[in-house]
Formats: structure tokens, C-alpha cells, sequence
């Protein structure tokens, strides 16, 4: 893990949770939603990991006129032979940046669903699995509705992690500044000198790791009862799903691990727990009037449900 930040270092100033948060839904067989304005770099993060791990990476750019069929593949007819073939589209990759996913309709977010759900793709009747490792790594801008199309709450809960991109603090920022101008290009990773430092072999290997990791029946308590309790929390118009729940325990289990432990701890589920469930919540109309957020309403709930001992 700290090589793997190190070669994104090279080029990512800071960071480091997103990283980290990346590196968890490759373990946990995940997806992730990457929120945050414009130029903080969420495009050359998901890249620079994609070379860090010698996985092969795919950007699709979702505009309002983008089609399923651009995205998973379509049959295409081929006058030489007179049949129909499959042309895979860009899901069938190991890591695939959705860029502004809410900037396209409904139809095309849905095509989507079955490749992150079950890992393979149907065209024409015949299912074709997905490449391992799969993963999709989706933008989103916070502050710009104009011509979006927001996820509904069924694609919104097959994301593992919502990961929040924060712009740089003042001292990173001029360390973006200082590469800059001593000529570094976002778009060379190779003059970056960014290598290898885990492969597929090393994920597998970490994947079943992180299910052989031991969790107490209280801590598994301690994760319904969360779960339980943003079902009944006031703010809150729709709680946690089963799936939320599953969902907290694989990162929190995959958290420990990478923290270099063979058992999981009250700890992991509160570390992980905003990044996982934020998404899987919907607030009251009233409670946004009031600046009630998503995180505030799990923090609340953290403090509200007695920690095991």
C-alpha cells in the first residue's frame, strides 16, 4: 500500500484516502463514486493507479446523446462474412472511468447495472463476462445540475464507496504549482516514471486474505444496529439497505487488513462507515432546508449506537 502511494505521490499531490479507497473496492470486488469539482485531479488519479497496478483502464466521457450501446458493446455486421459479430465496448476493461455519469440519461446509466452487479454484460441475448479485476470508477460534479441526470438509488446503492475529492490544501497546491513549472505533464505518465508495484496476482492474493479475516459476532451486531438505526433516524426519509450493510463490512474488513491486522474492530466500521453509506441514505425534504447532510445524519448515528466492548 504505501508503494503503491508513493508511485501515485508521483504525480497526485495528496490524496492519499481516495487512494486508499480505490485500492479497498479492488479488494472488496467493488465500485466507487468520485465526487468533487473539476480539475482536483480524479481523472489522473484513477490513470496513474491503473499504470501503479498494471491493470488495463478505459475512459468513457457519458454526454446526453451517449447510447448503452456505446458503452457495453453492440453486434455489428460484417459485409465480407455476412454474419453479425460482437464488438466489445469500453466496460470490458479492468478499471473503467465513468466521467460525469450523471451527465447522461437514464437509459445509458442503466447499462451499467448489469456489469457492475453481476460482471458481465448481455448483448443480443448472449451474456459475456467481464474481465478480473472489474471496476468502475464514476465522476460526479457536486455543484453543477444544469443538463445532469441524477442517479436513482438503485444504481446509486451497487457503489461500494462515494469518495469525496477535496481541492488541495494551500501547501499541496503549490506543490501542484512547483511541478508545473519544472515542466511535469498530467498526460506522460511515463515521463512521470510511474512503474508497476502490484498486479493482479497480488490483488487475488489480497482478496482472499481480506474473507479469511476474523470478525466477532458483536462487531457484526454492531453493524446492523448502525444500519438499524439510519432506518428510524428522523432526517432520514430511506435508511441503509441489507446490501449497505454487506457493503460495511467487506471495507471495513478490507480497512483492517490493509492496516496490517487479521481481525476486524468497532474502529474499521466507523472509519469506513461515511464513505460507504452516505450514497445508500435519502435525506428529508426538510432536513435539507435546515443544511442537514448525509454525513452529519451518520455521524449522529455513530454517536448514538453503543460500541462494543
Amino acid at each position: 500500500m504505501e508503494a503503491l502511494r508513493g508511485e501515485v505521490a508521483k504525480v497526485v499531490v495528496g490524496q492519499d484516502p481516495v487512494v486508499s479507497g480505490l485500492v479497498i473496492a479492488l479488494l472488496c470486488r467493488g465500485h466507487v463514486l468520485l465526487e468533487g469539482v473539476p480539475g482536483v485531479a480524479k481523472t489522473l488519479l484513477v490513470r496513474t493507479l491503473a499504470r501503479a497496478l498494471a491493470i488495463e483502464s478505459t475512459r468513457v466521457q457519458f454526454t446526453p446523446d451517449l447510447m448503452p450501446g456505446d458503452v457495453t458493446g453492440s453486434m455489428v455486421y460484417d459485409a465480407r462474412t455476412a454474419e453479425f459479430s460482437f464488438r466489445a465496448g469500453p466496460v470490458f476493461t479492468n478499471l473503467m472511468l465513468a466521467d460525469e455519469i450523471n451527465r447522461t440519461p437514464p437509459k445509458t446509466q442503466a447499462s451499467l447495472l448489469e456489469a457492475m452487479e453481476e460482471r458481465q454484460v448481455s448483448v443480443d441475448g448472449t451474456p459475456r463476462p467481464l474481465p478480473d479485476p472489474f471496476l468502475v470508477a464514476a465522476t460526479q460534479n457536486p455543484v453543477e445540475y444544469e443538463g445532469t441526470y441524477p442517479l436513482p438509488e438503485a444504481q446509486l446503492d451497487r457503489f461500494l464507496l462515494k469518495l469525496t475529492v477535496p481541492l488541495p490544501q494551500r501547501d499541496e497546491e503549490i506543490a501542484v504549482l512547483q511541478r508545473h513549472a519544472g515542466g511535469f505533464d498530467p498526460r506522460d505518465l511515463d515521463a512521470a516514471g510511474i512503474r508497476p508495484v502490484a498486479g493482479t496476482a497480488e490483488l487475488a492474493a489480497g482478496r482472499k486474505a481480506v474473507a479469511g479475516l476474523r470478525v466477532e459476532p458483536d462487531v457484526l451486531a454492531y453493524i446492523v444496529d448502525i444500519v438499524r438505526a439510519t432506518r428510524t433516524s428522523p432526517s432520514l426519509q430511506l435508511g441503509v439497505s441489507p446490501r449497505g450493510a454487506t457493503a460495511l463490512l467487506a471495507t471495513a474488513r478490507a480497512w483492517a487488513w490493509l492496516s496490517g491486522r487479521d481481525y476486524m474492530t468497532p474502529d474499521d466500521v466507523k472509519a469506513l462507515a461515511k464513505p460507504t453509506l452516505r450514497h445508500r441514505v435519502q435525506l428529508r425534504p426538510e432536513a435539507e432546508l435546515e443544511g442537514v447532510t448525509a454525513d452529519a445524519v451518520v455521524d449522529a448515528v455513530l454517536a448514538a449506537v453503543p460500541v462494543p466492548r
